[in-house]
């Protein structure tokens, strides 16, 4: 700690609530240090939740429009970009839905001439997974049925898998804590409405308000909701100067810290440092910002059934999974039942429209199958009607994320161009389709060269220098000591499956290496050779060490 920390407002300010700033803000506070969380979006109690995505001002995040809900919608060029709002950020609409990556993850080049990524980080999603409650799905439904029928027929009936979740599950409606020993809030048990992705209103779904942002709190993290960061500079005595406004308002505040961690998310911390660097707040970030940003290679697309007697809203929001090549793994979701707003994205499904214009062809499918209109562009019983299916790739592809005339832009990037449709994932859905006596759909965007995303990461790759990385090996900014990325935008491969659970595991490893507050850092100056460290102990965990969730780095 400089000699002018008790100057500061706190000694670390984190940008951001999700899974990279709630990981940030329990360690460093277990850790001695004061720590301040800015989230632009609101806070939540369960019952404020959505009931359903009708209901716009707390289902949407649209400050000019007054909507201060938990899902964001950006459209860029090359993707359209579903992001998380509000205090707990992406986990308080995410599928929780929480896989590990396989192996080509933590063997992609761009990354993993470093260090054995799988190795280091090891420990540190045994850590995520306790802390997270992950669990299996317990219940099979009928789209787990038609999905694993589907992959009996094209011959990789052996990937299907339930999935990990981030649910309690259990036969009382109340439970007390099961997580941490008791340190943790009393729990509700899943009642399998499947309103996961407008916001769990029963209490069953382990959002980051009910583990690391709630022991952090308890620990004396201050979190400050409505509070968007609007600039990040130096100070001249020492450490930095965060300028803010109200979310919606007008009303600015500046805090200043020995320490800051940006984890507004792969987009907004994106758009936050494209920003900075361009006005000449921080002008030493790397020229590599925006580059190795990924979508995961997803599509969203979807089956919906012409039969009035099937419901698929009920069970978690993805209970299963299958691969139907090695590349490619897809994922049944579901809305609870009346959820039926993203319905206004689905339309026919069009494969390669062998260099004619995609969206043409999909309006000639659709006066074509015009006796399916209903069931392609309806919203009416959506819910109960679809599958959506999620596909995702593990594959080098990516775009470039850059600002022009102050506004986030992108463009095909390093390795394969980022894809626009996804073959398997179209040859799964019209299987599902024919399961359920129904019509496959696919996404409006998708058909303009904008595939949909709920995974947006990367655009700060890790690296050893600024002329590989933005960040180097512990998460620290190049050229900005002091400054940190600890979220999504540090992952620089696709992973092929959700990434909860690795952004949570990569935040977890990049603070326990911090010191103790007032302690010597064991992490070499910035810029030095990579060295593995040890984890350093907290100084007051916030989980006794008895209990499930206990710090075992």
């Amino acid at each position: 700690m400089s000699p002018y920390a008790m100057a500061y407002d706190y000694d670390v300010l984190v940008v951001g609530s999700g899974f990279g700033g709630s990981v940030s803000a329990l360690r460093l506070t277990e850790k001695g240090y004061r720590v301040g969380v800015l989230e632009a979006g609101r806070r939540f109690t369960d019952d404020q939740l959505p009931e359903t995505s009708w209901r716009l001002r707390r289902y949407v995040y649209a400050p000019a429009l007054r909507c201060f809900g938990i899902l964001r919608l950006t459209l860029l060029d090359n993707v359209l970009v579903m992001s998380g709002a509000g205090v707990g950020g992406g986990s308080l609409g995410y599928a929780n839905t929480l896989y590990e990556p396989p192996d080509t993850f933590f063997t992609d080049p761009r990354w993993s001439s470093v260090t054995d990524w799988k190795g280091e980080l090891a420990a540190a999603y045994d850590q995520a997974r306790r802390m997270l409650g992950v669990t299996t799905n317990p219940v099979e439904t009928p789209s787990d049925r038609a999905l694993r029928a589907v992959a009996d027929d094209l011959g990789v009936g052996h990937t299907f898998t339930r999935t990990p979740v981030g649910v309690l599950f259990g036969d009382e409606a109340v439970l007390p804590d099961p997580f941490f020993g008791g340190a943790g809030p009393v729990r509700s048990a899943c009642t399998h409405c499947g309103a996961c992705m407008t916001g769990c209103r029963v209490g069953a779904k382990n959002t980051l308000v009910k583990n690391y942002l709630y022991l952090a709190e308890r620990l004396g993290a201050a979190v400050l909701p409505l509070t968007t960061v609007t600039d990040v500079r130096p100070r001249r005595e020492g450490g930095f100067a965060v300028a803010t406004r109200r979310t919606g308002g007008l009303a600015r505040r500046t805090f200043t810290a020995e320490q800051v961690v940006f984890a507004a998310g792969a987009l907004g911390t994106q758009r936050l440092l494209h920003r900075l660097r361009d006005r000449g707040s921080l002008p030493g970030v790397s020229a590599r910002l925006g580059e190795l940003s990924r979508t995961n290679s997803e599509s969203i697309l979807g089956a919906r059934t012409r039969r009035r007697d099937q419901d698929f809203s009920r069970g978690v929001a993805i209970t299963s999974s299958i691969h139907p090549d090695p590349s490619t793994h897809v994922e049944p979701v579901r809305y609870g039942r009346g959820s039926n707003l993203l319905a206004l994205l689905a339309t026919t499904l069009v494969d390669d429209a062998g260099g004619r214009s995609r969206l043409l062809t999909g309006l000639r499918q659709l006066v074509r199958d015009r006796r399916d209109l209903r069931l392609l562009v309806s919203p009416r019983h959506w819910s109960r009607e679809t599958i959506v299916l999620l596909a995702m790739q593990a594959l080098d592809n990516s775009i470039t994320v850059y600002r022009k005339r102050g506004r986030l832009r992108t463009r095909q990037g390093i390795g394969s161009p980022n894809p626009v449709w996804v073959p398997a994932a179209h040859q799964v859905a019209r299987s599902v389709a024919t399961k359920i006596d129904g019509v496959p759909l696919g996404a409006l965007t998708e058909l303009i060269g904008r595939p949909v995303t709920g995974h947006f990461l990367g655009g700060c790759a890790i690296g050893t220098s600024p002329e590989t990385g933005v960040i180097d090996p512990y998460h620290r900014l190049f050229g900005h000591p002091g400054l940190h990325v600890i979220d999504g935008s540090a992952v620089a491969a696709n992973l092929g499956v959700n990434p909860s659970l690795t952004i949570t595991a990569m935040a977890e490893r990049a603070v326990s290496l911090w010191p103790d507050n007032g302690s010597p850092d064991p992490r070499p100056p910035l810029g030095a050779p990579y060295e593995r460290l040890s984890p350093v102990p907290p100084r007051r965990p916030a989980v006794p060490a008895s209990a499930p969730g206990a710090l075992r780095l």
